[in-house]
């Protein structure tokens, strides 16, 4: 617009901001960086996510489902992630406007929990479905990526001895002099022992290294989304390793819990899961068993709605791309005022 009407963006950013917008007469200018709040916009389904704005800081947002991402979504913002301010922030709202809240998506952290569950009393409070399968596949990932570190110390001590082979075997033709017979023998010798040392190569062309670097897609996606090449891959991969098999088939079963459309059912799959975990001693998994069983009640709610945070997240990426086009956030109020007439 700066370059259409031929003035400075800088004057023509001030202007707006101090005389078009009415940035200056906003009632809730004062608070505006501590936080927001749009009692108008509180409906039966909500959901509550964390933004950075700018150098880091957080801010949460709790939106109205029904808002779609447009007029209408933002409830409130406050300033940080503490339960306490989250709950201060929304008991400003009328009890019975608060009271009309029937359901609340989050993910798994817990000051939101604490803050969400006392501001809203009639409320279901549901753990998001990704945040819980995300940490099922960071477990897996975390196996694979053991298992490649593993085969890069290998591979790095294999080329110091191969080093230390070749020095010796110079070495041995340099005292062996003339002698053509006993500089085969040597030859043949260092040949020999050079092949233990040689990093293997796996019929796809991939070396362990390289197998495991590669697989990082693949054993995130269920078996049906394969494509040709990543079955051969899976095959090799799966073959050589057979702990990172048996933990991709652990993690398909958790996910497939969700494809079940009874509550009770899911119920009973889970913590059979959960104990399955524990009697097989299948370390890796300890610490995802152990949350899902601390918030087994928030993740079952699921089941009742099928309801996700999709839509926070989705706010989320509005406001990081609103972010990028502003070129970061310079000035905090002003900001929020702009995603206020937007979003509220």
């Amino acid at each position: 617009m700066a370059r259409y009407f031929q003035v400075a963006s800088k004057k023509l950013n001030h202007h707006y901001k101090n005389k078009i917008s009415d940035f200056s007469n906003w009632e809730q200018k004062e608070h505006a960086d501590n936080y927001l709040i749009f009692p108008e916009n509180i409906g039966k389904n909500l959901s509550i996510d964390e933004v950075s704005l700018s150098n880091g800081e957080l801010y949460t947002f709790v939106t109205n489902k029904s808002g779609c991402g447009k007029k209408g979504t933002i409830v409130a913002v406050i300033f940080g992630t503490k339960a306490k301010d989250i709950q201060m922030v929304l008991e400003l709202i009328e009890l019975n406007s608060r009271e009309l809240v029937k359901e609340v998506t989050l993910d798994m952290a817990k000051n939101m929990e604490l803050g969400i569950r006392s501001a809203f009393p009639n409320a279901v409070l549901v753990t998001d479905r990704f945040h819980v399968v995300k940490l099922a596949l960071d477990s897996l990932q975390q196996i694979r990526v053991k298992l490649r570190w593993k085969e890069m110390d290998k591979e790095n001590d294999n080329i110091s001895k191969l080093k230390t082979l070749k020095k010796e075997y110079e070495k041995a033709l340099k005292d062996c002099g003339n002698d053509t017979k006993k500089g085969n023998k040597i030859k043949r010798k260092y040949e020999l022992n050079k092949q233990e040392y040689q990093t293997v190569e796996h019929e796809n062309g991939d070396t362990p290294k390289q197998l495991l670097a590669r697989s990082r897609y693949i054993i995130a996606k269920k078996e049906e989304q394969w494509t040709e090449n990543q079955k051969e891959r899976a095959f090799i991969l799966f073959r050589i390793y057979p702990q990172l098999k048996t933990a991709y088939h652990e993690v398909l079963a958790f996910r497939n819990i969700y494809e079940q459309k009874c509550k009770n059912k899911a119920r009973i799959q889970m913590e059979s899961w959960i104990q399955k975990v524990h009697t097989n001693e299948m370390k890796e998994f300890y610490s995802v068993a152990n949350t899902v069983e601390n918030n087994l009640e928030n993740i079952l709610n699921f089941f009742n709605q099928r309801s996700t945070n999709a839509n926070a997240e989705s706010f989320n990426a509005k406001i990081k791309l609103f972010r990028v086009n502003q070129r970061g956030v310079k000035d905090t109020k002003f900001f929020l005022f702009r995603l206020s007439k937007l979003f509220a």
